[in-house]
């Protein structure tokens, strides 16, 4: 592995997992005929930012940072799991750039998560995962815990193109939390995977981007059986 494709010690592959043995309990599901905003926060930078349903996805439109926070916190052993793609067409904000996503998002320091303006920094004292997908101008796709002290450890980066975007490609994304671990996946391959330091996985869901325009659809959280957990692989 060269050293633009680095993933440290801490960061472990995992094997993709078999969910066929028994239905899923369904968390929550949002098929996003309309748009809730007692499911939804959203932190803009930028007034023109448009979040917005259409035809059955989310809309994300923006000229600069944004996060879209699932209001619920989640908590035990789930899977995240959503279909998304960066668009890349005649949009005045249409970058190839920054799928983005925060995961076990937490404030130390207030009781509620939802107070910040969507600027990146501004969540710099959370504790929280991060992955950059496509960041930097489609540069690196890095892995990032934020530990709550405005430490943002790299846990892992790849800069080759097998893991940075293709416009318009629709991607299923899947992120799994258990007490133990957590893993990030794209189109069922694991991108990356962590042993927690300090936290327990529950907490917030965000879509997070930067200066582009993006579709998502067949948002689901699922409850994952304990034994097909991450922490459950070694």
């Amino acid at each position: 592995m060269t050293e633009n494709n680095r993933m440290p010690t801490r960061v472990t592959t995992a094997q993709p997992l078999d969910h066929e043995a028994c239905a899923p309990e369904i968390l929550i599901e949002d098929d996003f005929q309309r748009f809730s905003s007692q499911r939804w926060r959203v932190e803009a930078q930028h007034p023109d930012t448009r979040v917005d349903v259409i035809d059955g996805h989310l809309m994300i439109d923006s000229p600069q940072g944004v996060t879209v926070w699932l209001d619920q916190p989640l908590e035990g052993a789930y899977r995240i799991e959503f279909q998304r793609q960066v668009l890349l067409g005649d949009g005045p904000n249409d970058r190839l750039s920054d799928l983005n996503q925060f995961w076990a998002a937490r404030d130390p320091r207030r009781d509620t998560l939802f107070t910040r303006n969507g600027i990146l920094e501004e969540y710099d004292e959370l504790d929280l995962y991060y992955v950059g997908m496509g960041g930097n101008g489609n540069a690196t796709t890095r892995f990032r815990h934020y530990d709550g002290s405005s430490e943002r450890p790299l846990l892992g980066e790849y800069s080759d193109p097998e893991h940075l975007l293709q416009a318009n490609r629709r991607y299923h994304i899947a992120i799994e939390v258990d007490a133990s671990g957590t893993r990030f996946l794209v189109d069922g391959q694991p991108f990356f995977a962590a042993r927690h330091q300090g936290t327990d996985g529950s907490g917030h869901f965000g879509f997070r981007s930067v200066w582009s325009r993006q579709l998502i659809s067949h948002f689901r959280v699922l409850r994952l059986p304990q034994a097909n957990a991450p922490g459950s692989h070694g």
